[in-house]
C-alpha cells in the first residue's frame, strides 16, 4: 500500500472512495464541499440528513455515488468539536475510514481532513499512522489468508510536500507492528532464544550494536534475581543489550528496559483457573515494545543515544524451580525473600535496572506487564506511570499525549514500602494486596541508585479483546509510539 501526499484539488480527485472529515455541529456544506455536493447531485446533503449525521468523534457513514461518477463512494467521518481536535482524533478517524474503505473493497482511497494546530507535518503523520495501524493484519499462523481485498493507494489531499512525515509514520508503525507480532505470537514461537535473535536481526538490518549475555555472563555479574526466575526452564535465559548511537555527540543518553518473560506459569505459585494463564505469552510486552522502538528509532535516527535492555526468561516449573521462601541476591547486593514466585517480573527487572544504572545515563524508563493491580486501578486502556522524578514524568506525559497512548501518573507512597520489608532479607518481592502496583514500583526503585527513572506498568493496554480505535483485537504494540516520542523530545 502506498500512502502519498497530493496537491490535487478536492473537486478534481478521482478514485474508489473519498473520505471527508467534518466537525461536530458544523456539517452544513459550504464552499468547496457545497460545490462537491452539487457535482454529486446532492448526495452529501441527502446522506447527512437521512443518517442524522452530527459529526461527533468516532462516527462515520458512507454512501455510493451515482454511476459514472469519478468517485464511487463517499465516506463522512466525525471529528468532534473543532476546539477539541487532537492528533489522536485524526489518527482514529483515519483508522475508521481505512476500515470502511477496505470493507467496501476500495483500492484507491482519498482523504480530505483538516489540519491539527495548523501543522501539516504532524497531521499527515497522524493520518498515515491511523491508516497503517488499522490495516495491519497478522496472518502468520493462518493456513490461508482470510481477506484478499486490499487498499493499494491512499491520497492525502492538501498535504503536498509531506513525504517525510508519511515516511516517519511508516517507520514508527513498522516498530509498532513488530511489537504486535512479538506479543501475539505463542510462547512456542517467541522464546528467550528467538527474542535474542530478533534483537540481533534488528542490529544487523539497521546498524545497531548488540550484546547478548548468556547465563554464565549473568552469573559473573551477580544477577541472582533474574537467574532465579530463569532456573526452572529448559530454555536458557538471554540478557539483551541493544544500542543505538547517533553520528556525532549525542544530546542525551537514555535506556529503555522491557520486561521479557516469554511465558509466565506463575512458578510454584502456579496460576490457577481463571488466572488467564493461557494469555501469559503477553508477559514479554515490555520487551516487545523496546524492540519495536529500537527498530523505529534506528530508522528515524535521532541525535540521542539509546540503550534497549531486557532480561529474558521463562517462568516455569521443574525440579530446579525457585521455591516460595527462597532468598535471592540481586546484582547490587540487595537480598530478596521470594514470598510469591508469580511476582517474577520485578525480579528480572531488578538486575536489568542495576545494569542500566551503571551505564552513565541521563534517564531510564522501564515498561512491564507487571501487575493486575494496575489494571484494577486504571482499567485496560491506561498505563500507570510511577516515578519520583517530575521532569521525566512530564516528558513521558507529553510523549504519550502526542502518540495517543494513555498514561496516568500514580503516587509513589514511600510508607507503603514497609509492606515489603522482610525479617530475614532486605525485602520481599511482594507486599500486601492493597496498593499492589505501587509497592511493585517501590520494589523496582531499590535497584536504581543514581539515574532519573520511571516505570510504566502496561499490563492493561498491551492487549485488547475487541477492536479499539486503530487496534484490532489482540496485541496493540503499546508503548512504541510513546517511547519514540520520548526519545526524540527528551533532548530538548
Amino acid at each position: 500500500m502506498t500512502i502519498q501526499p497530493s496537491d490535487k484539488p478536492l473537486l478534481e480527485w478521482a478514485g474508489d472512495s473519498l473520505a471527508i472529515g467534518l466537525f461536530e455541529d458544523a456539517v452544513e456544506l459550504t464552499g468547496e464541499l457545497a460545490t462537491l455536493d452539487q457535482k454529486f447531485s446532492g448526495v452529501l446533503k441527502e446522506l447527512i440528513a437521512e443518517e442524522e449525521f452530527k459529526g461527533k468523534a468516532n462516527s462515520s457513514i458512507f454512501t455510493r455515488v451515482n454511476p459514472g461518477s469519478p468517485v464511487r463512494k463517499l465516506i463522512l467521518v466525525g471529528l468532534g468539536k473543532p476546539d477539541e481536535l487532537k492528533l489522536d482524533t485524526l489518527r482514529r478517524a483515519a483508522a475508521a475510514v481505512a476500515r470502511v474503505g477496505k470493507k467496501q473493497k476500495s483500492k484507491i482511497l482519498g482523504f480530505s481532513f483538516p489540519l491539527w494546530n495548523n501543522d501539516p507535518a504532524a497531521s499527515a503523520q497522524a493520518i498515515a499512522e491511523g491508516v497503517e495501524l488499522a490495516l495491519y493484519q497478522d496472518i502468520r499462523f493462518k493456513s490461508e489468508p482470510e481477506d484478499k481485498a486490499q487498499i493499494e493507494t491512499v491520497d492525502l489531499l492538501g498535504f503536498g510536500g509531506q513525504e517525510a512525515a508519511i515516511a516517519r509514520a511508516k517507520q514508527i508503525v513498522s516498530g509498532v507492528n513488530l511489537a504486535r507480532e512479538l506479543v501475539a505470537a505463542p510462547a512456542n514461537a517467541v522464546t528467550p532464544i528467538t527474542l535474542a535473535e530478533t534483537a540481533q536481526a534488528i542490529a544487523k538490518d539497521h546498524g545497531l550494536q548488540v550484546k547478548i549475555l548468556e547465563r554464565e555472563d549473568c552469573e559473573k555479574l551477580g544477577m541472582g534475581a533474574f537467574l532465579g526466575v530463569a532456573q526452572a526452564s529448559e530454555l536458557p535465559p538471554k540478557f539483551i543489550h541493544l544500542t543505538y548511537k547517533p553520528e556525532g555527540t549525542p544530546k542525551r543518553k537514555l535506556a529503555i528496559i522491557g520486561k521479557g518473560v516469554t511465558f509466565d506459569s506463575g512458578g510454584l505459585n502456579i496460576k490457577g483457573a481463571g488466572s488467564g494463564i493461557e494469555t501469559m505469552k503477553i508477559d514479554m510486552g515490555g520487551a516487545a515494545a523496546i524492540l519495536g522502538a529500537a527498530k523505529a528509532i534506528a530508522q528515524i535516527k535521532p541525535d540521542v543515544e539509546v540503550h534497549f535492555i531486557s532480561a529474558v526468561a521463562e517462568n516455569m516449573i521443574s525440579g530446579r524451580a525457585m521455591h516460595p521462601g527462597d532468598i535471592l541476591t540481586a546484582s547490587n547486593g540487595k537480598t530478596i525473600e521470594v514470598n510469591n514466585t508469580d511476582a517474577e517480573g520485578r525480579l528480572t527487572l531488578a538486575d536489568a535496572l542495576v545494569y542500566a544504572d551503571k551505564l552513565g545515563l541521563d534517564a531510564i524508563v522501564d515498561l512491564a506487564t507487571l501487575t493486575g493491580a494496575n489494571v484494577i486501578a486504571l482499567g485496560e486502556d491506561i498505563a500507570g506511570l510511577y516515578t519520583p522524578d517530575d521532569a521525566v514524568a512530564s516528558q513521558l506525559e507529553k510523549a504519550a499525549q502526542t502518540s495517543g497512548e494513555k498514561i496516568w501518573r500514580m503516587p509513589m507512597e514511600e510508607k507503603y514500602f514497609e509492606g515489603l520489608k522482610s525479617g530475614i532479607a532486605d525485602m520481599k518481592n511482594t507486599g500486601p494486596r492493597p496498593g499492589g502496583s505501587i509497592t511493585a514500583a517501590l520494589f523496582l526503585k531499590q535497584f536504581v541508585k543514581d539515574t532519573p527513572w520511571a516505570h510504566l506498568d502496561i499490563a492493561g493496554p498491551v492487549w485488547t479483546d475487541k477492536e479499539n480505535g486503530y487496534d484490532s483485537a489482540g496485541a496493540t504494540g503499546y508503548g512504541v509510539r510513546t517511547l519514540v516520542n520520548w526519545v526524540e523530545g527528551s533532548g530538548e
